[in-house]
């Protein structure tokens, strides 16, 4: 991997520049993007096939996954992938009923009463990835939340083909989805915003997917809400000589194998182990299925910032604001304070990313490419919206009514001031 050394603002320099061209070339789908969009948007389902047999090479006459195909999914999945299913998702909604909120009421004051309903969005949809890029532990992370919140109504989008991976469906149906469609890309974004004669209009979409369903959630945000914009996965390592190269490498390529633009940042204070890493990740890419992707993910994309003490180790990090953060040191609990930005934590040596993307209950769906600073992971609480009440007797208002006409008039808003005068019976 490649090498950096320097204070913590010159590696964010680096990184904000490396980060901003990232971007910058995601510019270029914005155009196509949109015309798929509008296409939708005018001609519905007519467009959806259309793009289908284009981009999927699948005629579709049915949108909506029959109950007899979600059955065979049933039947051919294998007994051990669905047992682990069934226990991940128990793990998922044990850690995600944390979240529930129950808003509040607030009656200190006579005659006024505040408060905050927290009520579940109607309406979400989620996209999962097909083909080679099927998750299934997605589907979970996704709706297993939206189902906590309450959500009532939860559809799935997922590319056509000629033969779904069992596990996708029976994650949809273990999780609660009400119906699935297959429908991918950009036009199944568009589908969801706007609607089509098969695939019901949504108020929220989430999940992830490749550039052009990234550049599509971004167009739609607005019309619906989205989770986020999401960027290739990465991984962050904080390691110090305590640390096992070989476990630190096989964390790395984790993420790596992902894609070829994901990005793995090892930042320690001993070269010994980034030496040792080194080798590491040269012997385990010779052993890997994808080393193709891994390998240009390693080289083009990994780093290994050098620090001077462990502090230095923590503030680089933070700079980076990774979307999974993995603190290989001794008593890695200790040190969790120090942590300012980063999507999903993994503390001590035996913590392996992956624990978190399949089993241990936290979720997956993560900010990537810095916006570990302002977004958090997906939860309950993105399924929901909190809508304030306010009641004011007339009393209350009468007590009131200097304070809030003077700020109106301020503002010089009259009918403002006078909806409040009218209420007291109060002459200015």
């Amino acid at each position: 991997m490649k090498r950096l050394t320097g204070s913590a603002k010159e590696i964010s320099k680096i990184l904000d520049a490396e980060y901003a061209a990232y971007a910058k070339s995601q510019d270029n789908f914005d155009e196509i993007v949109a015309t798929i969009i509008a296409n939708v948007r005018n001609n519905g389902d007519t467009a959806l096939r259309a793009y289908s047999e284009e981009f999927d090479g699948v005629a579709i006459s049915e949108f909506e996954v029959s109950r007899e195909t979600i059955q065979q999914a049933f039947d051919a999945i294998d007994p051990d992938v669905l047992l682990a299913l069934q226990n991940a998702k128990e793990n998922i909604q044990s850690y995600h009923k944390h979240q529930v909120e129950t808003g509040f009421v607030d009656a200190q004051a006579s005659g006024v009463i505040r408060g905050q309903l927290v009520l579940p969005i109607e309406k979400v949809g989620v996209y999962v990835p097909g083909g080679t890029a099927a998750y299934p532990s997605s589907v979970l992370m996704n709706v297993l939340p939206a189902k906590i919140a309450g959500v009532p109504e939860i559809y799935m989008v997922t590319p056509p083909q000629t033969q779904f991976n069992p596990a996708i469906l029976v994650a949809a149906q273990l999780a609660g989805v009400t119906k699935i469609f297959q429908v991918g890309g950009a036009q199944a974004i568009a589908a969801l915003a706007y609607g089509t004669e098969s695939i019901p209009k949504v108020d929220k979409i989430t999940g992830p997917g490749n550039v052009f369903v990234a550049t599509a959630k971004k167009q739609v945000f607005g019309q619906v809400g989205i989770d986020m914009i999401a960027g290739p996965s990465e991984i962050g390592v904080i390691a110090d000589s305590s640390a096992n190269a070989a476990y630190v490498a096989a964390d790395l390529l984790s993420q790596a194998e992902h894609d070829k633009l994901a990005r793995a940042v090892l930042v320690t204070d001993s070269i010994e182990l980034a030496d040792a890493v080194d080798l590491e990740l040269e012997k385990q890419l010779q052993t890997l299925p994808r080393e193709t992707i891994a390998r240009a993910s390693i080289e083009n994309n990994g780093r290994t910032i050098i620090a001077n003490s462990v502090d230095e180790m923590f503030d680089l990090m933070n700079e980076v604001a990774p979307e999974h953060l993995e603190i290989a040191l001794d008593d890695a609990m200790t040190y969790l304070p120090k942590i300012k930005h980063a999507g999903s934590i993994f503390l001590g040596h035996f913590t392996s990313e992956p624990i978190g993307d399949y089993y241990a209950g936290t979720n997956h769906v993560l900010p990537t490419s810095g916006t570990a600073r302002f977004y958090s992971a997906l939860g309950v609480y993105d399924f929901v919206k909190r809508s304030q009440f306010t009641y004011y007797s007339q009393d209350a208002v009468v007590a009131a009514t200097k304070d809030i006409t003077t700020l109106a008039y301020s503002e010089g808003l009259q009918a403002h001031a006078r909806a409040i005068e009218i209420r007291g019976e109060i002459d200015k």
